[in-house]
């Protein structure tokens, strides 16, 4: 199943954490790389303490392996919490796969012995012993909820720019609304607007003893105050067994349900309209405007309904399609349309559904970025409000770098 989930995982880590953040392109090869990640389940290292070394940024991604030859789109589950990393030295005990897809995590150090999860390429994991075998040398590993053993091969151990190239820093807001300021002063021009418990992706954190960092989001980069955000590190984890097993029938089930409510709330809808006009299909806004019904229960039907709000005004913090609606809020009642809820949240929206791959992506998926999340209107297009200047509207996908890709249906 060419699916792929990413959740983010929580992992305490003191001072030393570096970060970075990975740049997408707008060409199509580069957006392919940059989103290579999706199929991972991610975790985050929460710094304790600001230290000088916090300049530099953590990377550690996604982790694949084993040289089993496995479709690149399989998914991950999220998993709980681990530690991956010491206080002291934050990379002293990591290791990155480094593999074509996934490598098998086995419950002793032998190739014969049962695999007990999976470790996906750019994937981070902690070292605890080293094993001489016959067969050559392996690494007994902890990743997610996941410990066993994988040969030390498709592994690197200690390689701080490979680390920096695979993760993501985050800045999570923790007051109602977090203002992105054009510099890093209260005094600058306010660019962009973060509800509470949303984050953005920062990219520079040399203005951190002054309390700001930089970050990027749907206006731009900006500046962020450390007062209102709490800093940490996101990478993937590896997938226990029991763990796949349970998600891909979970998935399924969702998915059913999914068309299920569609197909029911078209129904509804297009019943209400014929009671409402006789001679149409559609309904009349405040404004004037009319509407079709929604109708359907796949991704282009999304796509054509949400296209008829073309033009509709954005407002923060709203979810009216008429009226005003934020990027979320446009996503969010889309999809209520079809009989689908969902969150009020670019951040959550990354973890509804299932994943894809950039590959893999079709009209009706849920793309999403830092600081923001669109619907995927085919042949390069995302629909999504935007801003106040220009409402709802279409945009490159590739305008900036994508974080997920999310599928409903």
């Amino acid at each position: 199943m060419n699916l792929k989930l990413t959740k983010a995982v929580s992992y305490s880590l003191a001072a030393c954490v570096l970060a970075s953040s990975i740049a997408l392109t707008s060409d199509a090869a580069s957006a392919v790389s940059g989103v290579s990640a999706l199929s991972s389940v991610t975790g985050t290292l929460e710094d304790s303490d600001y230290s000088a070394y916090a300049g530099a940024q953590l990377t550690v991604d996604y982790m694949l392996a084993d040289a089993t030859a496995i479709s690149a789109e399989s998914q991950l589950a999220a998993n709980e919490a681990e530690k991956v990393a010491s206080a002291d030295d934050p990379y002293a005990n990591i290791a990155i796969a480094q593999v074509d897809n996934y490598v098998y995590i086995r419950e002793s150090a032998s190739p014969d012995s049962e695999y007990v999860g999976k470790l996906y390429n750019n994937s981070a994991a902690t070292v605890s012993e080293t094993v001489e075998a016959a067969d050559g040398t392996w690494l007994k590993i902890t990743s997610g909820d996941v410990t066993g053993y994988v040969k030390s091969e498709y592994v690197v151990q200690n390689d701080e720019e490979l680390a920096k190239s695979v993760s993501r820093r985050l800045a999570t807001c923790h007051t109602t609304t977090l203002y992105v300021r054009e510099e890093a002063t209260t005094d600058s021009d306010v660019i962009d607007m973060i509800p509470d418990g949303d984050d953005v992706t920062v990219i520079d954190e040399s203005t951190a003893a002054d309390g700001w960092v930089k970050v990027t989001c749907n206006a731009g980069e900006g500046y962020v105050s450390l007062d209102y955000v709490s800093l940490s590190t996101d990478f993937t984890v590896a997938e226990s067994k029991n763990a796949e097993i349970a998600r891909l029938a979970r998935e399924e089930e969702e998915k059913q349900k999914a068309r299920e409510a569609a197909e029911k709330a078209t129904i509804t809808a297009q019943a209400v309209q014929a009671n409402e006009s006789s001679s149409s299909s559609s309904s009349s806004s405040s404004s004037g405007k009319t509407y079709a019904a929604p109708s359907g229960s796949t991704g282009g039907s999304v796509v054509s309904y949400g296209a008829q709000f073309v033009g509709n005004p954005y407002v923060y913090g709203g979810s009216s399609l008429t009226n005003g609606t934020d990027c979320s809020g446009f996503v969010m009642s889309v999809y209520s349309a079809f009989g689908v809820s969902l969150p009020h949240s670019s951040s959550a929206l990354r973890s509804v559904g299932y994943g894809v791959s950039y590959d893999e992506m079709q009209p009706g998926d849920i793309v999403c970025y830092s600081g923001h999340v669109g619907i995927y209107a085919g042949n390069g297009q995302l629909l999504h409000a935007s801003t106040y200047r220009t409402g709802i509207t279409y945009s490159n996908v590739n305008y900036k770098n994508i974080l997920a890709i999310r599928r409903i249906f």
